[in-house]
């Protein structure tokens, strides 16, 4: 079993064919630059302590080298510093679809691509100084992933590496030379170790994810390598852009129409976007609707649809930053009469609820969410419905970060579920004799999921029992298991990859 070589449509010349509505920063198809090009120096030459001559460099190729070496030298988020990149450039349609797809490429595909330049460079890529390195990522890249022809991509890479990495021309053309010689599965097949003897590490390779995350992920789907594979296949494709309608603010049959897209599978507020800058959209600007996985939109509107006796305009979101599920929650318990408070710990996270929630009854507190009893505003036994949408690995949503998946580390999952354990026990405090509380989390990571949450419910120090999540989802949805919790995945529902709990406090 080797990883399959994506590549993108392009016309003999070179350039990708046209995907509809490529926007700026975001993931969408588009084909690759008219050959634009810059006399600029690489930006981030000084850093590294090099002089940065000036040659002409093409400058589609160039922007996604300051993302990918913004995200390695500054740990910066691709998500977050490639809009800024494109728009300074003045990159827009095609020349931004090429950068953004030589981006998120490259760091999705960049363990299998650090094996095959330690090959053919005969030394460890860490060793290779950090701004040639990323050159030649971008360019192997190029080389196994793409149709742009070998000539075109070695070249264009030598001319990238002569800006940020001078006296490195000449390895670096040696080097991708080398790397042209065998097309993708070719280099799975002489690096990767053999599938019958050691599985995960033939994965990891083959699909570029570190081992631990795929032993995570095939732990999590009971053992089945078969799916396991279709979750990596699945994670390094370019996920679709996912709309939430706001119910009572917009009709998603209408927003569809309105933005160009269709509406969701399972959620009944989703639309997925055909392309384009969703930030662009008069619905968001006017608060009508707001970028939102569907899975996430999945696991909020179960909370609020499962079954409940008594009182029910009381709502807590106990982790609420960026403010998706508080704006969905928002508009849900809007229609109910009732109001939803929002408790966000990081100061910017909690004004990014605030702008998210706007003209909805909401209140948002900057505050622990631990501190339920002792805040006057989180009194106990008192919420009737509470979302923990607790902070995780995010290992569910490697499509959108595929950076996370080289810097999350196994060592990372004790202080994550320690803290878990404490916001789902506040939640449990927070809620009153018969109401609900939805633990999800952005991961299938077990000890993240039924571990955190097992045991937390025994150690609750309340009766609670579990209530099965499936009939919450709508009918037909495949693959939900056996209950009473639900994973989401990538590969069986096209969401990120969210895990939901729901408790009932006896």
């Amino acid at each position: 079993m080797t990883g399959p070589a994506e590549r993108p449509a392009v016309d003999p010349t070179g350039r990708r064919e046209e995907r509809p509505g490529a926007g700026r920063g975001g993931e969408r198809g588009g084909r690759p630059p008219a050959g634009r090009r810059t006399e600029r120096p690489a930006r981030g030459g000084g850093r590294y302590g090099g002089r940065a001559p000036r040659p002409a460099v093409d400058l589609p190729r160039y922007a996604a080298y300051e993302a990918v070496a913004a995200v390695h030298r500054d740990d910066a988020y691709a998500n977050l510093v490639l809009p800024t990149i494109l728009r300074d450039a003045g990159l827009t349609g095609r020349d931004a679809a090429f950068a953004t797809e030589l981006t998120y490429g490259t760091l999705r595909h960049l363990g299998t691509l650090d094996a095959i330049l330690t090959a053919a460079a005969g030394r460890d890529v860490q060793r290779i100084d950090p701004p040639v390195r990323d050159a030649l990522r971008l360019g192997a890249y190029q080389l196994l992933h793409t149709r742009v022809p070998a000539h075109a991509a070695v070249s264009s890479t030598v001319d990238l590496v002569r800006a940020v990495g001078p006296g490195a021309t000449g390895f670096a053309n040696a080097v991708l030379r080398e790397v042209a010689g065998r097309d993708a599965d070719a280099w799975v097949r002489q690096l990767a170790p053999p599938m019958e003897s050691d599985p995960i590490g033939h994965l990891a390779l083959a699909y570029s994810h570190p081992q631990w995350i795929v032993r995570a992920f095939a732990e999590a789907l009971g053992g089945d390598l078969g799916e396991t594979t279709r979750l990596l296949i699945e994670d390094n494709e370019r996920p679709p852009v996912h709309l939430c309608a706001r119910p009572g603010l917009a009709d998603p049959v209408e927003l569809a129409d309105e933005v160009g897209g269709a509406p969701g599978a399972f959620s009944p507020y989703a639309v997925y976007l055909s392309g384009g800058a969703p930030g662009d959209l008069p619905a968001l600007a006017q608060g009508r609707a707001h970028v939102q996985d569907e899975g996430s939109q999945l696991v909020a509107n179960a909370l609020a649809t499962a079954p409940l006796d008594g009182p029910d305009g009381r709502w807590l979101d106990l982790c609420a930053g960026p403010g998706g599920k508080s704006g969905l929650l928002g508009a849900l318990v809007a229609e109910r009469g009732g109001r939803l408070t929002a408790v966000e710990v990081a100061e910017h996270r909690a004004r990014l609820v605030s702008q998210a929630t706007r003209d909805l009854p909401v209140t948002v507190l900057n505050t622990d969410g631990r501190a339920v009893g002792d805040h006057p505003k989180l009194p106990v036994d008192h919420f009737d419905r509470v979302l923990v949408d607790a902070p995780c690995t995010g290992l569910g949503a490697l499509r959108r970060r595929p950076e996370s998946r080289w810097r999350r580390q196994p060592s990372d999952l004790p202080p994550l579920t320690r803290l878990q354990r404490e916001l789902l026990a506040a939640a449990l405090r927070a809620v009153r004799p018969g109401g609900l509380v939805a633990y999800v989390t952005c991961s299938p990571h077990t000890v993240e999921t039924h571990v955190t949450v097992t045991e937390s419910a025994r150690r609750a120090g309340v009766p609670v029992d579990f209530v099965d999540a499936r009939p919450l989802l709508p009918a037909g949805m495949p693959g939900l298991g056996d209950g009473p919790t639900v994973q989401l995945w990538p590969h069986r529902h096209g969401t990120d990859a969210m895990f939901l709990a729901v408790l009932r406090r006896s």
